[in-house]
């Protein structure tokens, strides 16, 4: 499993590890990376930018979840090819969006944190153009934390 943005591991990242699965996660941030790595040495991270991220492999899922939305739309629309470049066939992709477009800045632990979102129809476009099937969308899902959450697949080349 890939996970595009994975911050400081947790929960998601432990929530993969404890099921079983491998993991590589990716973020920007060093100091997030030595957490992961000091959290679970038995996986694998890296420092990466998302927008420049060419591992060379392929992984059977793809995740960017409270991640991809903190990119600016347009290099939203530039990660599609990536993670289709790093979908196996048939391989899931899940991520998180707004649920309408635009531009927002929230904070978090009181420092200033940037959102953006496409809208619905312009993330369908981006996911078939780029070889995925919607499999499904859950907008502001009040079980998921008021997340809006989209699950397509890879389709077999």
């Amino acid at each position: 499993m890939l996970d595009i943005g994975c911050g400081m591991g947790e929960p998601v990242g432990r929530y993969i590890i404890d099921a079983g699965f491998g993991i590589v996660g990716i973020d920007s941030s060093p100091s997030m990376i030595e957490m992961c790595r000091e959290r679970f040495p038995q996986a694998e991270w890296l420092v990466k930018d998302m927008r420049t991220l060419a591992l060379g492999r392929k992984f059977g899922g793809v995740l960017a979840w409270d991640s991809f939305f903190h990119l600016p739309m347009n290099d939203q629309r530039l990660m599609f090819p990536r993670f289709s470049e790093h979908a196996l066939p048939a391989a899931p992709l899940m991520f998180t969006s707004g649920s309408i477009e635009g531009e927002a800045i929230g904070s978090y632990c009181g420092e200033p944190l940037y959102h953006a979102s496409l809208d619905r129809m312009e993330y369908e476009r981006l996911l078939t153009s780029n070889g995925f099937v919607v499999r499904g969308y859950k907008a502001d899902d009040p079980e998921c934390a008021l997340h809006t959450v989209w699950l397509a697949t890879h389709a077999a080349i």
